[in-house]
């Protein structure tokens, strides 16, 4: 033991009615063997001193060492309804507490003293991982309950639960997310029927149903990589997703059964698949992949096509760097600024009078729209001018999302 310890553990008993909990613990770093209780009993020990103040009336902690085991019965109640593998403990603490255990620092100058919201924490979490079967995760946790010790309530911070897979959309008319009214900001009006919704439907709602009953979450948001137009189907493999649960009850479902039962639902609307349970980390991965993709676009000119020009055009474009200024459809949401992609591959697969069929290999993020009519010269170089005559798209379909 350090030979300062004593002689300051000395002048705080002389000036406080501490409990032995409280006492080891403003000297965690000098003492380093056994519990908080079993430090201050040590010290007093070396101080022959043999007066025990119990916690209920230690002038520091207010007896609140000693109601672990009732803080542990309110946060299991609380917990009762919840999956989780993984949980942390908080606690609030009366502030005339906090304050005096601060003044008390200072005075003796307990730079390592363990704060007493550290002390309830970990011993709550000690009690609750045997006796629930499950692990502390300081960084991570599925929940977290958070004690009022002044109110004797727990607050909940359930983690989300985090699905990953691939959607098809078959119809076109569907948004990918949830757009609200734009006149009642999706309170309700008698423009949006009183849904608060720019849509009936939507790819995220379709998705989201059965998962929501499954978990019992509370809410949820959807994280795509990337968007097709509202007008555009998604076929082929499916655009990549996570869906975020909310606050959800039940962690452990049959993904195999959320599928099935999604996709009955859903028929002929959108189809799921690949279904895997996720992290938020990999939102972001998502988000931030540039997947190449492949589109069939059904194309409509103002006069007759020629299809040997049109061949040739299609060749010329082969590995192309266009450059694009924001589109004017969306100038009002997306930055005015110009943005280069490439063209990978173009092969004209019909042509019949004004209509032909074309299939695109692009980078992700490329306005295929705007390259076919030019946009008024915003896309340079355009199809409509390259081939002398103006066009524009009569159908889009995504039909492959490439890098996964």
């Amino acid at each position: 033991m350090k030979s300062e310890v004593l002689p300051s553990a000395a002048r705080l008993l002389h000036q406080y009615a501490l409990c032995d909990s409280c006492l080891g613990r403003l000297f965690r770093k000098q003492l380093t063997e056994g519990s908080n209780a079993e430090k201050g009993r040590l010290l007093r020990t070396q101080l022959h001193q043999k007066q025990h103040t119990p916690a209920k009336e230690c002038w520091l902690c207010e007896g609140l060492t000693e109601e672990i085991a009732h803080f542990v019965d309110l946060i299991m109640q609380a917990m009762e309804d919840y999956e989780f593998d993984t949980f942390l403990i908080g606690s609030k603490i009366d502030e005339d507490i906090q304050e005096k255990e601060q003044r008390l620092w200072e005075q003796e100058h307990l730079q390592d003293a363990e704060p007493l919201k550290m002390q309830i924490n970990r011993e709550i979490g000690k009690i609750l991982e045997p006796r629930l079967g499950k692990t502390v995760d300081i960084p991570n946790p599925d929940i977290m309950a958070v004690i009022d010790t002044v109110y004797d309530q727990v607050a909940l911070q359930i983690g989300s639960l985090f699905i990953y897979g691939r959607y098809k959309k078959y119809q076109r008319g569907i948004p990918q997310t949830k757009w609200p009214c734009q006149i009642c900001q999706g309170k309700g009006c008698k423009r949006c029927n009183y849904t608060g919704k720019l849509y009936e439907t939507t790819v995220e709602e379709l998705i989201a149903k059965k998962a929501l009953e499954m978990t019992q979450g509370t809410d949820e948001s959807f994280h795509g990589s990337g968007r097709e137009d509202i007008d555009a189907r998604m076929l082929g493999s499916g655009r990549p997703f996570i869906l975020e649960v909310k606050s959800p009850k039940k962690r452990t479902i049959d993904l195999a059964l959320l599928e099935k039962e999604t996709n009955i639902s859903s028929k002929s609307l959108i189809e799921i698949s690949q279904l895997r349970f996720s992290t938020r980390e990999e939102i972001a991965r998502i988000k931030a992949a540039e997947f190449q993709k492949t589109y069939r676009v059904i194309i409509e000119a103002s006069a007759p096509l020629n299809k040997e020009k049109l061949i040739k055009v299609a060749q010329s474009l082969q590995g192309q760097l266009i450059k694009q200024l924001t589109p004017t459809r969306v100038a009002h949401r997306r930055a005015n600024k110009i943005r280069e992609r490439r063209i990978y591959n173009c092969t004209i697969e019909s042509v019949e009078g004004i209509i032909a069929s074309i299939t695109l290999e692009t980078e992700s993020g490329t306005y295929i729209k705007e390259f076919v009519s030019g946009d008024e010269n915003k896309t340079q170089p355009n199809l409509s001018e390259l081939i002398g005559i103006p066009c524009k798209v009569k159908e889009l379909d995504v039909i492959d999302v490439k890098g996964e």
